[in-house]
């Protein structure tokens, strides 16, 4: 896509400013009367009756660019959820990023890790506030993060478009810290994924060598469409597809029913996986598909799954060794 079909793409959404309402301005300095609520030191908000929590958030955002350069960009998994991509599972508490030009100063404050631009970002806005490139935006999350939950973010930014991939190439050819990861990442995306969950599972097969194709059209042998499967294993008739939660839910669970039935008289034999079943039963998972597909194991692919699980945000102490980085990125302590 052109830059000018680009800008065009995202018009409506980068023109969405967030506003604060009467009696929400943020206050600098130091706030001891009820009914404010502290961001961070010396940074307060006053107190609002609207619960909202995308507002709130947009709210302690604004707050933020009061104490930031002009030249500051919301940037890493900030910029993420302002892009609106999908994300792994993170942590409850996790710090604002921003990146500012070279020459202006660098704030250090409690919930904000803040970084060099290496050079001048486009004019991007999302939901009113600046952002960095998207190209940007992964190569640092790159840094921190694993490559399944690299995947997840990657699947998401293609899909909506939002990666230039020339840009993107240039990127993945710099030898720039973070690259090895995002490389490793975006050989593993697909654009048809259409949740986190499916991405998961597609780099679940990926890792055990099972060549699939995304969000595939079924027919009939009459060639009327019978639906859509997550995962098409390829050469075969297994539809693997991730069940999550929201399969419970009564309403959808009735649809998914009559969407079983829709293929009993078809060769299509559908396999549903839940996160648990990948994350804590890899090994029984395997077992299965291997079964299915007439194999013998291997254990070099369940061993390569468990170190991007390992990695990940998925895993225990994968995301106690993030958060401890965040909180030494921060170098601050938590002010009185």
């Amino acid at each position: 896509m052109s830059e000018s079909l680009r800008t065009l793409a995202h018009m409506s959404e980068a023109t969405k400013a967030f506003e604060p309402r009467d009696g929400e301005t943020p206050i600098r300095g130091n706030v001891r009367a009820r009914g404010h609520d502290r961001v961070s030191h010396g940074l307060f908000l006053p107190d609002s009756e609207d619960d909202d929590p995308v507002h709130r958030w947009h709210r302690e955002l604004h707050a933020w660019l009061q104490v930031l350069p002009e030249s500051a960009v919301f940037t890493h998994l900030t910029a993420v959820r302002l892009y609106g991509w999908d994300q792994p599972k993170l942590p409850e508490q996790i710090p604002v990023w921003v990146a500012v030009n070279v020459h202006d100063r660098r704030p250090r404050r409690e919930g904000l890790i803040c970084s060099r631009l290496t050079r001048e970002p486009g004019k991007n806005v999302r939901q009113g506030f600046p952002v960095e490139d998207p190209e940007e935006v992964l190569l640092r999350v790159a840094r921190d993060l694993g490559v399944l939950d690299l995947v997840i973010l990657i699947d998401s930014a293609l899909r909506k478009d939002d990666v230039d991939l020339r840009r993107l190439a240039v990127i993945l050819k710099s030898g720039r810290p973070g690259v090895r990861v995002l490389a490793a990442a975006y050989e593993l995306s697909h654009a048809k994924r259409e949740s986190a969950m499916e991405s998961v599972l597609g780099v679940f097969h990926a890792a055990m060598d099972i060549p699939v194709e995304p969000q595939v059209e079924l027919f009939d042998d009459s060639g009327n469409l019978i639906g859509r499967g997550d995962f098409l294993v390829t050469g075969t008739n297994y539809v693997h597809e991730y069940d999550g939660g929201v399969h419970r839910d009564k309403k959808e669970h009735r649809k998914d029913l009559r969407r079983e039935r829709g293929w009993s008289d078809t060769p299509y034999r559908r396999k549903g996986f839940s996160l648990d079943d990948l994350l804590n039963h890899p090994v029984v998972v395997m077992h299965e598909m291997d079964r299915a597909l007439g194999r013998h194991h291997v254990e070099s692919r369940i061993r390569r799954w468990r170190t991007l699980v390992r990695e990940s945000l998925y895993d225990e102490v994968g995301r106690r060794r993030i958060v401890n980085r965040w909180r030494r990125a921060m170098g601050v302590v938590q002010w009185v």
